[in-house]
């Protein structure tokens, strides 16, 4: 696995993950309510539209970007909420535990005592990969699983 990178989505750039995300069924797994296909204004509009959100480009040695995630502001400033994660299926498997530690680093960097989650729970990738990285699972309703890690 080559080692990867995180690059801020700083200036707001949508079209790589508009590549990224241009299967539907892929775009349906990161934002189920999102329009097919890919709107960068739908996006900047209504998915990443608060002045303290940041997202990410997850980049390899290149430059060339193979992921995404965003952190919203979660339960007062400290706290930072994953979501919209995606990792193109040529970089998964390896890649979770580079992704899990380059959310962490985001994170802090972001000012954040700890990082919340929901995953599906039938989602055994993610939900293990999320698991090994040290998240905590809090609760279990509607298919979802709600994790957190704090970063002490």
């Amino acid at each position: 696995m080559t080692a990867l990178s995180i690059r801020r989505n700083a200036p707001f750039d949508l079209a790589p993950l508009a590549r990224l995300l241009s299967d539907r069924a892929e775009l349906a797994l990161v934002n189920p309510n999102a329009k097919h296909p890919f709107d960068p204004l739908e996006w900047q509009e209504k998915w990443l539209n608060e002045a303290d959100d940041a997202s990410f480009y997850l980049v390899d040695g290149s430059g060339h970007e193979l992921g995404f995630f965003a952190l919203r502001v979660g339960v007062g400033p400290e706290v930072r909420h994953l979501t919209y994660v995606y990792v193109d299926p040529a970089a998964r498997g390896g890649a979770g535990a580079q992704m899990a530690a380059l959310v962490e680093e985001a994170a802090r960097g972001l000012g954040a005592l700890s990082i919340t989650l929901k995953v599906e729970a039938a989602n055994a990738r993610a939900l293990n990969a999320y698991l090994a990285a040290g998240y905590e699972a809090l609760a279990r309703r509607g298919g979802m699983v709600t994790m957190r890690r704090d970063l002490g």
